[in-house]
């Protein structure tokens, strides 16, 4: 049984309703987060980067019947030891990795976790972050036989930092699945990104942090706040000058800009919202100072 219903038309009124497409309001009041780092070619932190990239090696393995045991359901975590240089993070190696792969009950938990070991992990983690000390946990409570949404309550709206940046940066609580575009939850944690990733990619810092709130049925951000931790040659009132000239945070602008009308949000369901090109608010934005 499905029951659908319209949003409050209370809601409707205060925030698209006879406005241009300039003048859409937020469409809720709340605070969201956009984080880049210059640790990686994507700008992402590398647990992460390295934590998804375990995910997609077991997936295509499964699907190329290479790993004809596995199936869909797997989880990865990457922990790193990281040499802060001007508050810029350096990683310098891999300290735990932790896989979880759902498999067919004819493996062998032994077999599992060297078929893992060398077909997954070797590959995806280059070799100068691992060395002797390194912990792996594969498949660490055993037999993993069921998953999916027969053993669990799904995830839908929980899973924000692994959308994310991996606990590293800031969140503002607000998950992105489910919401369309005029939700500043999802649109402006998009915008913040891009804004973060223009600036480290513009070589103006090495790692920043940038906070955007709004008040609903409000266009103009309440504020904007970035962090740039001591690695820009700029002050943070210099590099927010520079935002504030090249972007135009309000919701109908940050549609416009990031063509958030286009059918884009499928691919967001595996792997991140964030470090991976084919969405337009990872490709950063020239800058004019």
């Amino acid at each position: 049984m499905l029951a659908i219903d319209q949003q409050s038309p209370n809601i409707a009124a205060g925030v698209h309703i006879n406005r241009t497409a300039e003048e859409v309001g937020a469409g809720d009041q709340g605070l969201m987060f956009g984080y880049a780092t210059d640790e990686t070619e994507e700008c992402m932190p590398l647990t992460v980067v390295l934590a998804h990239k375990l995910n997609e090696k077991v997936a295509e393995l499964r699907r190329n019947g290479v790993l004809w045991w596995a199936r869909p359901d797997t989880k990865t975590q990457v922990t790193c030891e990281y040499c802060l240089v001007g508050g810029a993070c350096i990683p310098q190696r891999v300290h735990t990795v932790v896989i979880s792969v759902q498999h067919s009950e004819k493996i062998t938990l032994e077999d599992l976790r060297q078929e893992v070991m060398s077909k997954v992990v070797k590959t995806v983690i280059p070799s100068q972050y691992l060395d002797d000390r390194t912990v792996f946990h594969i498949n660490p409570c055993g037999q993993f036989v069921m998953g999916g949404p027969q053993c669990d309550a799904g995830l839908t709206g929980r899973k924000i930092i692994v959308d994310t940046y991996g606990g590293w940066g800031a969140h503002g609580g607000g998950a992105f699945s489910g919401k369309d575009f005029t939700k500043v939850d999802r649109s402006a944690a998009y915008a913040a990104r891009w804004v973060a990733k223009s600036l480290v990619k513009s070589g103006l810092c090495k790692r920043c942090l940038v906070q955007v709130s709004y008040a609903i049925g409000v266009a103009e951000p309440i504020s904007i706040t970035l962090f740039h931790y001591g690695t820009s040659t700029k002050t943070q009132k210099e590099l927010l000058k520079i935002v504030n000239s090249n972007f135009d945070l309000r919701p109908g602008r940050i549609v416009r800009d990031l063509n958030l009308r286009n059918p884009i949000y499928q691919q967001t369901s595996t792997y991140g919202h964030f470090g991976r090109d084919i969405f337009p608010w990872e490709k950063p934005k020239i800058l004019v100072e």
